[in-house]
């Protein structure tokens, strides 16, 4: 099976025109490398589907939440729409391994790598749009980006949110600690733990400090609220 054949099995739909699904998944370097035409690359695609993306997201949390006010709704579609999280939508699909990259992008992590991610799988939007309009389009924002929402909120300004939480009981200073660095320099890899005084909250991993350093505080969001569901909300 080929691999655009594969990734629309995973995606639940068959494109009539296949090349534009090709399309959206071909990074500028590969259509640099390869000397293709102007255009050839998913950038005009990212464009379509990023605007796509915003107005099924702006009605899905209209008819969600009916009583928050027009300001909220904007910061919790930031959210929801940002670059971490959409590369984190991409990892059910496994987006990164149907990509076409050019050698040196491919070498160099581009597979992992957010930006390219996230821009990807806003093109292939754009191209579910394009070859099956937008109740296809949709359907595939509903089923790979606006699932478990309040979580995805959390994770976007986790590193705020716990600051918060933390100096709103008084618990002792909150700090990081980078734990493990490997691989070159083109594709490190880091460790942290977030610790507040002695007692370690969460830890978490990433291809830069700052993703690992969100990734371990929204995992000590998490392990708190369960600490709270639990009747345990000592720290």
């Amino acid at each position: 099976m080929s691999k655009l054949k594969e990734l629309q099995e995973k995606i639940g739909y068959t494109y009539e025109n296949e090349g534009l699904l090709r399309h959206a998944l071909t990074h500028s370097s590969y259509a640099n490398e390869k000397r293709m035409k102007k255009g050839a690359d998913n950038e005009r695609l990212e464009f379509l589907g990023d605007a796509v993306l915003e107005i099924v997201t702006s009605e899905f949390l209209y008819h969600k939440y009916p009583n928050r006010p027009e300001g909220e709704l904007t910061k919790i579609r930031a959210s929801l729409v940002c670059e971490p999280t959409l590369a984190d939508c991409t990892k059910e699909l496994s987006l990164g391994n149907y990509l076409y990259l050019g050698k040196g992008e491919d070498r160099t992590g581009g597979r992992k790598r957010p930006s390219i991610l996230s821009d990807a799988l806003e093109a292939v939007i754009g191209s579910l749009y394009l070859d099956g309009g937008l109740e296809i389009a949709k359907a595939f924002i509903l089923r790979f980006i606006l699932t478990d929402t309040e979580k995805k909120q959390l994770f976007y300004d986790s590193k705020t949110i716990l600051q918060e939480e933390i100096q709103a009981g008084d618990h002792g200073q909150l700090h990081y600690e980078l734990t493990g660095e490997t691989g070159p320099d083109h594709d490190k890899h880091f460790s942290v733990a977030v610790y507040v005084g002695d007692r370690q909250l969460g830890t978490g991993e990433g291809h830069t400090k700052k993703a690992a350093e969100q990734e371990a505080a929204y995992q000590a969001l998490l392990a708190l609220r369960k600490e709270t569901k639990g009747g345990n909300t000592c720290i």
